[in-house]
């Protein structure tokens, strides 16, 4: 008597959607997505607007661009991070600033449009694993700022200046940081004054360093 063969489970693949304005470069990074044995394709879109009425499944992974139509920059990545998805920015714009910032704003990884599209599926399977990935060329921004934040003394803020910090770090205007913490722009200004005389940082870009620096990231609200 032959014993019945018990097929293996099959592994789960991994759902990854698209916001990126260029339609020829949407076209190929979502058939870049398709032909992988191990990926679902999911939303493609070219705002980050047209993604959120797709409704995609929480935990996926979202392959962004950062100069989009609408929402852009480190504000679509927090709204994206915030819809519960694992972001990989790909961007033609790799500069430090752009580095720092998304990922202040909850990117798990950053890859400039350089990138192949085997590099692109290496980031995707890192950041579905739970990991990091940022291209290699990049990456000596993230090391440096990390030198930075653990040497010497730590800056003291308090938790409501913090929130506040993670908030201009991820691009958020005073307004979208009342609205978000359900207070004045008048107490936003007067929290983003305390922490100015603490740092001695006054413009926005070197606000959003300080945040890199202290380890200060947007942390999206539980679902």
């Amino acid at each position: 008597m032959t014993k019945a063969l018990t097929r293996a489970p099959e592994k789960q693949k991994i759902r990854v959607g698209v916001i990126e304005d260029h339609p020829l470069y949407r076209a190929a990074v979502a058939r870049v997505l398709e032909e992988a044995e191990d990926v679902e394709l999911g939303a493609v879109a070219d705002s980050v607007a047209r993604f959120a009425v797709c409704r995609e499944p929480r935990d996926s992974v979202v392959v962004l661009d950062l100069k989009l139509r609408g929402v852009a920059d480190a504000a679509a990545v927090l709204e994206v991070v915030g819809m519960g998805h694992k972001v990989l920015v790909v961007s033609a714009h790799a500069g430090q600033a752009e580095v720092l910032g998304a990922i202040s704003a909850g990117a798990r990884g950053y890859l400039s449009k350089d990138a192949d599209g085997d590099e692109i599926l290496r980031a995707v399977r890192e950041i579905a694993a739970g990991n990091s990935y940022v291209s290699p060329t990049l990456a000596s921004f993230v090391l440096n700022s990390t030198r930075e934040r653990n040497a010497g003394p730590k800056l003291v803020l308090s938790e409501r200046e913090r929130q506040v910090l993670s908030l201009v770090a991820a691009g958020e205007r005073d307004q979208d940081i009342a609205d978000a913490m359900s207070i004045s722009v008048r107490t936003v200004r007067s929290y983003l004054d305390r922490i100015r005389d603490k740092t001695g940082r006054r413009r926005r870009p070197e606000l959003t360093r300080l945040a890199i620096e202290e380890g200060i990231a947007y942390e999206p609200p539980g679902p």
